[in-house]
């Protein structure tokens, strides 16, 4: 079976924001075929799509009312059709997310599991009796904030939902539940799907025995600005259970061919990788998993150097896909600000690196521009966590606002009114402009994955990290056709690294960066690619001065 995934670049789409055609100010998915050329020009192999299904967006589409359905804002099925043959056409592998943990509370199952105790859905979904107080089952927190727990009046029970209370959470220790997400997947497989993003797949079980959290060990003594990270989610997922299911879908996948599963680990950063490494070791598990690791505030090599290590001393046989930025997180050249001397520079900086990984890597529909995060004000917002906690936390409407295209009005995205604001700073970094510019963000990234795409060591090469002090990371890549050692200065300072044995690859990307009598000297953000001037592992980055 052809691996296509290993390796692979991924471009996600947020389909509401990447382009409008019938005017309502929401994209859709013609809109995503007008603009496959600029992904398939990008270099990118595969995209992943973000929910496109049926839903009343209480969540923006992570509240799902119908599995096999396009909702209307997005088109329909035949449009979806018609999206996969064009990607098809052009090289381009397609991923759907789904969304399996929950489901919208207008979903078909949920309306008929609360109706009563005893139809046929009853035991679809997480039901609990109240305490002898009325008082939830246990001490679970939703992930939104508020408790993990919502009364039903017609059931006279709690049901859980770990997110927004209109999104209940499915029991899948119910065999009928399994299978029903199996018989899902089946009817997006034989559409032809290339596979599917899973939202969330940590959190698929719960303890049965509905067990209290104990509270999570904290650094910090004041209270966290959301409740859920007061506490350690032992018994609300993660639990054993998960990995069985897992196999039962990669089964499924197996059935058919260059399919392929990427598992989204919703945890915290002490033990998201460790999860990451569980769901991939193996055959008949996911093929890939990311977690939320690169997509925080840390930006320093120890940070990179552990999570990569980390990762493969747990699975060496398993498969990571990174990011630095998606549809949940602040946009990471305004998030890592502190550490560039310019965003451009910081922009080019991070795809450099991140195209330098093992594994696969995952853009974000924008950050090819070099897009900062958006500030919105408290009556532009629409996300549900961010109406919540402002101002602390402002949502995640900043990193979702549409796709500037060109500099006509709404950026051509839209001839209506944008469902989110496109402001001047975004505008202004639009596709048509960046592409007359042959020093553009833009320009780079296409020059960055053609390169590495030219590399075999960079797509499937081991790595052995050298021996570095902040703020450089340097790293090596090893593969058939040779190693490539790889150097980032991770600060908006200029530095100095001694080198032996190395020097610059003719025709590799580079920023400020020149090597003078066997001293590599990186300016703000500076990196360089090298090879060895003797044997295949001659080269050595000896130390930063």
């Amino acid at each position: 079976m052809d691996d296509w995934w290993r390796g692979c670049v991924i471009y996600q789409i947020y389909p509401r924001s990447f382009q409008d055609t019938d005017g309502d100010g929401i994209g859709d998915l013609p809109g995503i075929i007008a603009r496959l050329d600029h992904v398939a020009k990008l270099g990118a192999d595969a995209v992943w799509l973000s929910p496109i299904f049926r839903s009343p967006m209480a969540d923006m589409g992570y509240d799902v009312s119908d599995y096999c359905d396009i909702d209307p804002l997005f088109g329909g099925l035949a449009d979806f059709d018609a999206l996969l043959a064009r990607a098809h056409e052009l090289g381009l592998k397609v991923i759907i997310d789904m969304v399996l943990s929950h489901s919208s509370d207008q979903h078909p199952w949920f309306v008929e599991s609360r109706a009563n105790r005893d139809n046929p859905r009853a035991d679809w979904y997480v039901w609990a009796d109240p305490g002898p107080d009325g008082m939830p089952p246990n001490n679970w927190v939703s992930v939104f904030g508020g408790p993990a727990w919502e009364w039903d009046s017609r059931r006279r029970q709690y049901y859980l939902h770990n997110f927004l209370t209109a999104q209940p959470d499915l029991n899948f220790h119910n065999p009928e539940v399994q299978e029903a997400m199996l018989e899902i997947m089946r009817f997006w497989l034989e559409r032809g799907v290339d596979g599917f993003r899973l939202d969330t797949v940590n959190y698929y079980f719960h303890d049965r025995k509905l067990r209290p959290n104990p509270p999570a060990s904290r650094d910090d003594p004041h209270p966290s600005v959301n409740p859920y990270e007061m506490q350690d989610h032992r018994y609300q997922k993660n639990r054993p259970d998960n990995l069985a299911f897992l196999g039962r879908m990669r089964a499924l996948m197996d059935r058919y061919d260059e399919r392929v599963l990427i598992g989204e680990v919703g945890e915290t950063p002490q033990r998201a990788i460790e999860i990451m490494a569980e769901y991939t070791r193996g055959a008949g598990r996911l093929h890939m998993a990311y977690s939320f690791d690169m997509l925080g505030p840390e930006f320093s090599a120890r940070h990179f150097r552990s999570r990569i290590a980390k990762y493969f001393k747990a699975a060496p046989d398993g498969w990571p896909c990174w990011s630095f930025s998606n549809h949940d997180v602040e946009r990471h050249v305004t998030r890592w600000a502190k550490h560039a001397a310019a965003e451009d520079a910081l922009a080019r900086q991070a795809v450099a690196m991140l195209l330098s990984f093992p594994g696969s890597a995952c853009l974000y529909q924008g950050e090819e521009l070099g897009l900062p995060e958006s500030e919105l004000d408290f009556d532009e917002l629409t996300d549900p966590p961010g109406i919540r906690f402002w101002p602390e936390y402002k949502g995640r409407d900043g990193c979702r606002t549409p796709m500037p295209w060109t500099k006509a009005r709404n950026a051509g995205f839209t001839r209506g009114t944008p469902w989110l604001p496109i402001k001047a700073p975004q505008a202004a970094r639009n596709v048509a402009g960046e592409e007359r510019d042959a020093g553009s963000v833009l320009a780079f990234y296409r020059a960055m994955l053609a390169w590495r795409r030219s590399q075999p060591a960079l797509g499937m090469g081991s790595v052995r990290f050298f021996k570095t002090a902040e703020p450089v990371l340097a790293f090596r890549r090893t593969g058939p056709d040779g190693m490539i050692a790889c150097v980032f200065n991770l600060s908006a300072s200029g530095v100095a690294v001694k080198l032996r044995e190395l020097e610059p690859i003719v025709g590799a990307p580079v920023q400020d960066a020149r090597i003078e009598g066997g001293v590599l000297r990186l300016g703000p953000n500076g990196f360089a690619f090298l090879a060895p001037t003797g044997g295949a592992d001659a080269g050595r980055v000896v130390f930063k001065g």
